[in-house]
């Protein structure tokens, strides 16, 4: 296991190297932190829920990063809001990936992946 901030912890020789990247990453506007359930605001740590003033200040971390770590064809998985898609998606193809919205009417879960070009192992080599 692996503990520090973002990528920082990771070993080196994974860069360019992994498959699926699933980032559990806060997307809470800090405005709106107060006005979750008890259940989350209570027993969850503050940094674990808020993304900054819309809510995607860690989330553009993540993104901004992933294209070093992915694999040609790897993926970047994370968890938004309905209205965040918009800006969540812009930031993954800011990074340079390609992106894709699915969402779990069930669930009510909206995932957005980023996807790395499988030309990229081809670009870096050219």
């Amino acid at each position: 296991m692996y503990e520090g901030d973002l990528y920082e912890p990771l070993p080196g020789d994974l860069r360019g190297r992994v498959g699926v990247l699933l980032a559990n990453v806060p997307y809470v506007p800090t405005r709106d932190v107060g006005l979750l359930p008890a259940e989350a605001r209570v027993h969850e740590a503050r940094v674990a829920l808020d993304g900054g003033s819309d809510g995607l200040d860690v989330l553009r971390w993540v993104t901004a990063g992933a294209p070093r770590w992915l694999a040609p064809g790897g993926h970047l998985l994370f968890e938004t809001s309905e209205g965040q898609v918009p800006a969540a998606v812009d930031a993954v193809e800011q990074a340079g990936l390609t992106a894709r919205v699915v969402e779990d009417e069930e669930l009510y879960a909206t995932v957005v992946i980023g996807t790395r070009s499988r030309l990229a192992a081809r670009e870096r080599s050219a």
